[in-house]
């Protein structure tokens, strides 16, 4: 089969290790499901992480806000 599409030996088996590399997940620059699934948690973790510093930055300033004395005008 691989001489009718003009692929030797070695290009054959270059494609197979390639294969299983992709689907090992242990070929840089490709994603699996898993490896595809990981990469999103560390974005949705990231994005909880920014949430919860502005998060925290407003409770701050909020309750800098309550310590201050009020004035009337």
């Amino acid at each position: 089969m691989a001489e009718k599409l003009g692929i030797g030996f070695r290009e054959t088996l270059r494609n197979w290790v390639k294969q299983h590399e992709i689907d090992a997940g242990t070929r840089p620059g490709t994603t699996t499901e898993g490896s595809a699934e990981l990469k999103a948690l560390k974005k949705e973790n990231a994005e909880l992480k920014r949430a919860n510093e502005i998060l925290k930055a407003a409770a701050s300033f909020f309750a800098a806000s309550l310590d201050r004395p009020h004035t009337r005008s």
